[in-house]
């Protein structure tokens, strides 16, 4: 009998940074470590489906048990790629923000700004 063992990381995990490229590699380094765990996952699937000592309902658990991890890590890279995107975003949006700051001049501020009534 063949035993299973993997290790997944489930959960949120808190990552900080101002935006910074580490942040990024972070999230990159993360998602390729999930992505040899599917691998390796995936590898173990092949070598159950060859087992010839498993009875077949022995085989078809462990195949689903191991589907239902792919299908968890998977959903981390996903997790992972929207935080990214997000960040992404977020950094944008500031970056546009402080490239139209109010100065005063043309652009009015809220203690320099005019009020014409008709």
């Amino acid at each position: 009998m063949t035993t299973i063992s993997t290790n997944t990381n489930i959960g949120s995990s808190s990552t900080s940074g101002s935006g910074s490229a580490s942040g990024s590699s972070d999230s990159a380094s993360k998602i390729a470590s999930l992505t040899k765990q599917i691998a390796s996952l995936n590898d173990e699937l092949k070598d159950i489906a060859k087992d010839k000592s498993l009875t077949e309902k022995q085989r078809k658990d462990k195949q689903e048990t191991i589907n239902a991890q792919i299908q968890l890590l998977q959903a981390q890279i996903q997790q992972l790629q929207k935080q990214e995107k997000e960040k992404a975003e977020q950094k944008q949006e500031k970056q546009e923000v402080t490239a139209v700051k109010a100065d005063g001049i043309n652009r009015p501020t809220d203690s320099n700004q005019l009020d014409v009534y008709v």
